[in-house]
């Protein structure tokens, strides 16, 4: 009970979890007033069926299309009212610690996961949380409910970075864990071996789950501002390297982009969204563009 205790209700934790649970209500805030709508229709939202329209359904729900066919009235049903089981993945390998200003990757994919989480359970979804390195680190179910929030907002800040990480595996692990289809959010910076990573999230798809990828980078790893004589410190067990940063930058860049295009054309073959998020861009106009992109997609 002590270490029950030390874990998940020392005032230090609880503080950060109250000023986590604080910024994730303002992203989402945020987006609803980026979307100019409610954002219930934006994440796991998928039509699933038709019903015959009864007295205090929402007009707006009415497809016009099958009553210029049938000349009845018929509402929409969509994936959100049979309370879709998401699950919130987050890396928590040692390369997620990098930062080139003040927000480590971890920190910016940790305020995400709290958003996404949020949103999902004001849609009434069920949303749980895994965090991973080379192994899953914890994981929770998905439910439905103010104190399941609270305990997931808990593991994020508890969240203690790994060594290397081992996407693919996790990936075919999860993808067999995970029974009931639903809707996998991935929130990593992806580094690892592009093909076990495509195959692991071919998995999913297999188990005919919803993937929505988020792939956090830093503005440094895509840019490489360096030019000076750099000491590149080694994350996730690689060496330190002493180098002059400009002989090293277009080689650099021809590798990162080749990176990004695979990931890029690997989501998009296997009908998986990816969104490529900076942590220097703010997470509320950045997942607003994406669910407007989504919604419009969807119509």
């Amino acid at each position: 009970m002590t270490e029950i205790y030390k874990k998940y209700f020392n005032p230090k934790i609880l503080s950060r979890v109250a000023a986590l649970e604080l910024k994730a209500r303002q992203v989402v805030a945020g987006i609803v007033s980026g979307l100019h709508k409610s954002p219930y229709h934006g994440i796991s939202v998928e039509f699933a069926r038709h019903r015959e329209y009864v007295q205090g359904d929402e007009i707006r729900h009415i497809d016009w299309r099958v009553y210029a066919r049938s000349d009845r009235f018929y509402i929409k049903q969509y994936e959100e009212e049979t309370n879709m089981r998401c699950y919130v993945m987050l890396d928590t390998s040692e390369s997620m610690l990098y930062k080139s200003k003040k927000t480590t990757k971890l920190e910016y994919g940790s305020l995400l996961a709290a958003s996404l989480s949020y949103l999902l359970l004001q849609q009434r979804d069920s949303c749980g949380l895994v965090t991973f390195d080379d192994q899953v680190k914890s994981y929770i179910p998905p439910r439905n409910n103010p104190k399941h929030f609270r305990l997931m907002l808990r593991e994020l800040e508890l969240a203690k970075p790994g060594m290397k990480t081992d996407i693919g595996k996790i990936f075919h692990d999860m993808a067999e864990r995970i029974k009931k289809r639903g809707l996998v959010i991935i929130i990593s910076d992806l580094f690892s071996d592009i093909e076990t990573t495509m195959k692991g999230l071919a998995h999913f798809k297999h188990r005919r789950h919803e993937v929505i990828v988020f792939h956090i980078l830093d503005r440094a790893e895509i840019t490489f501002p360096f030019r000076d004589m750099t000491l590149f410190k080694g994350l996730e067990g690689k060496g330190d390297v002493l180098a002059e940063a400009w002989s090293l930058r277009d080689g650099y860049l021809e590798n990162f982009k080749k990176f990004e295009e695979a990931l890029k054309g690997g989501c998009l073959g296997k009908k998986i969204d990816y969104v490529q998020m900076i942590t220097d861009e703010p997470i509320d106009l950045k997942l607003s563009k994406y669910l407007t992109a989504r919604i419009g997609r969807r119509k």
